[in-house]
């Protein structure tokens, strides 16, 4: 068999072809070309070219001192700023042996919840899109400025919050906030069954997705999948459950880990959409919580210059795409010594060379699609 490159028309007989999809802006979520080698309209070879939007985040965090870099934590993975945030404050926090106060623990948990369902509406609405179906996401975009109202108004930010600091919060909520926080998850839950009836129910949209791009979980296993992907596969798996920071501890019988056994694109979707569910649950948990604590700080006062104590630690987060792990290491200074971020989109679209062999073109935007990945998780 012989492997030509070719621009425009077919191969000849006996012939693979190999076709670029991307690096363009619209092919995906972010700049990403996947390198396909076809025979006929089948995919027989699969590899996702990663890089075009590497900025060096990690290298950068060594030149910016604790404060600075919770700004570069939460732009890699454009959705879910803060929950990025977390993962950073928690590792330097515990590196400190610092003690967040009870208030802006809660705090976190609730904005953490809220930051989850902003992300996945995205995905609900513009998974159906690529699919062909443009109503969804008129939907989730009116679902998502709901939410994004009362996130701006207590941070400032639309998409990079800067809410979270070492030692608990900027802030404390303003007046009335948590009234018009509870109305907003109230608004959203009421109107999420639109993406049952329109989207799960749609016979065209299960049709494209039900059976097709089957992760098994052993190749979850094997790629470091986690997150909604991992679980629609049987990875019973969730940080919030099994190894629990924030308030997790205290919102077990809240807490619901989603799971499917089927693995394909729809179970991935379906997964996606009760996680949602859940994750608006715990937000009213979250409120009802706060309205029973008495006023308090939130954050911890910190040292003008502040520097972290010799050594190292990990930390690791549930974010909406899945796990997020810092390992922090320092020399006593007041910038980390090195930063290195395992972000969950990375690994989770190498699942791709797995999935995509012995599929068909047509489906394979339905499965780089169901992968629920930003680009700018994957080149940090």
């Amino acid at each position: 068999m012989t492997e030509t490159t070719i621009g425009i028309g077919g191969a000849a007989e006996s012939t693979d072809m190999v076709l670029n999809i991307g690096p363009q802006h619209p092919s995906t979520h972010g700049v990403l070309r996947l390198r396909l080698v076809l025979d006929g309209e089948r995919i027989q070879q699969a590899e996702p070219v990663i890089g075009y939007m590497h900025r060096g985040a990690e290298k950068l965090f060594e030149a910016r001192d604790y404060r600075q870099i919770v700004m570069l934590a939460n732009r890699h993975d454009w959705l879910s700023a803060f929950s990025n945030e977390l993962g950073v404050v928690m590792a330097v926090e515990r590196m400190l042996g610092m003690e967040v106060p009870e208030r802006a623990v809660w705090m976190r948990t609730l904005l953490a919840e809220l930051n989850r369902v902003l992300n996945h509406l995205m995905f609900l609405g513009s998974y159906p899109l690529e699919l062909g179906g443009i109503t969804p996401v008129f939907y989730a975009f009116r679902e998502r400025e709901e939410l994004q109202t009362v996130m701006e108004e207590i941070s400032g930010g639309r998409m990079h919050y800067m809410f979270n600091r070492v030692g608990g919060l900027k802030e404390d909520l303003p007046a009335g906030w948590t009234g018009r926080a509870r109305q907003a998850v109230a608004d959203v839950r009421s109107r999420m069954d639109v993406y049952d009836r329109l989207v799960v129910g749609n016979e065209i949209f299960r049709g494209r997705t039900r059976g097709i791009g089957v992760l098994t979980p052993q190749t979850a296993h094997a790629y470091g999948v986690s997150g909604p992907i991992a679980r629609a596969s049987g990875v019973d798996f969730d940080l919030r459950r099994d190894e629990p920071y924030l308030a997790y501890g205290e919102l077990q019988d809240t807490l619901k880990v989603v799971t499917r056994s089927e693995g394909d694109c729809l179970a991935r979707f379906e997964c996606l959409l009760d996680q949602t569910h859940n994750a608006l649950d715990l937000a009213d948990a979250c409120l009802d919580r706060l309205a029973e604590l008495p006023p308090g700080p939130v954050n911890q006062r910190l040292p003008k210059v502040l520097k972290a104590p010799e050594g190292h630690t990990y930390a690791w987060t549930e974010n909406p795409l899945g796990i997020n792990g810092y390992y922090l290491v320092s020399k006593g200074e007041k910038t980390p010594y090195r930063l290195k971020l395992r972000s969950a989109s990375y690994n989770n679209i190498q699942a791709l060379t797995e999935l995509l062999p012995g599929t068909l073109v047509a489906d394979m935007v339905a499965i780089l699609g169901s992968l629920f990945f930003v680009v700018g998780d994957i080149d940090k």
